[in-house]
């Protein structure tokens, strides 16, 4: 491929705009995935982080039906869940042609690796785990996805990019619980692979604040309810929204 390709030049300009200056290792890297998977940045296929690429739920769906993928089959694995203790594992199988028997994966979910951002919902954490492992392993994807690094357990927060600086610290305890509000945000923006920095902006106009750090708790409590709901109902809504906030790039001089 080309790196004047249309394709090449759209994922390198949006990626650019994402996460910045990106090493050249990393752009050769997405040179290949843009030629061998046909991956798109500005559609969400792919992910950024530690300078290393992730390919996300829905850019799997999309491999996956560009390769005319016959079929997913899920089915929860009753002797190894526990409902009560929201503790869930589920099997996925991808059928990549009508005769095919089957790739399988396994995911499994539980609160001790979800956030409290979306507690209750591991038996769908799990299953979408599920999915893409046996996506992955259908169509030999040596990428690692966002969701099972871990995109919803704490331990993934801890290696992911700074998240957005909110609040300021202070000795009466005020700086776990704005820690806590950083994860929570950081967590939504990987979750539906938003872009941070329109977020912030979005969120200090939200919060009526010339930087999301100058806002009160309360309020940022607030946005990220508020960012939480509308992602849900309607991300693509939301996208046209943040982008409502990017600033035209300067040409150097």
């Amino acid at each position: 491929m080309n790196k004047t390709s249309p394709a090449w030049r759209s994922n390198v300009l949006c990626a650019r705009h994402i996460w910045g200056q990106i090493p050249t290792t990393a752009i050769n890297a997405l040179k290949q995935l843009t030629k061998s998977l046909a991956v798109s940045v500005p559609a969400g296929d792919l992910q950024l982080l530690d300078n290393r690429w992730y390919v996300t739920h829905s850019g799997l769906l999309r491999i996956a039906q560009r390769r005319k993928c016959r079929g997913i089959e899920t089915v929860i694995q009753d002797h190894l869940s526990d409902p009560e203790n929201s503790k869930w594992v589920v099997k996925a199988t991808v059928f990549k042609s009508r005769h095919s028997k089957g790739f399988a994966g396994y995911g499994d979910a539980d609160p001790s690796n979800v956030s409290s951002l979306v507690r209750g919902a591991e038996l769908r954490i799990a299953e979408t785990r599920a999915v893409n492992r046996a996506l992955r392993k259908a169509y030999g994807i040596g990428l690692c996805s966002v969701e099972e690094l871990g995109a919803f357990s704490s331990s993934s927060r801890a290696s992911a990019a700074p998240p957005p600086s909110i609040g300021s610290h202070s000795s009466n305890g005020s700086g776990n619980g704005q820690s806590r509000l950083r994860d929570q945000l950081c967590i939504l923006i990987r979750q539906y692979n938003l872009d941070s920095n329109l977020v912030k902006a979005y969120a200090a106009d939200f919060c009526g604040t010339e930087a999301l750090s100058g806002a009160s708790r309360e309020l940022v409590e607030s946005f990220i309810s508020h960012l939480s709901s509308a992602a849900k109902e309607n991300r693509d809504a939301l996208v046209c929204k943040l982008n409502s906030y990017a600033q035209p790039v300067k040409a150097r001089s």
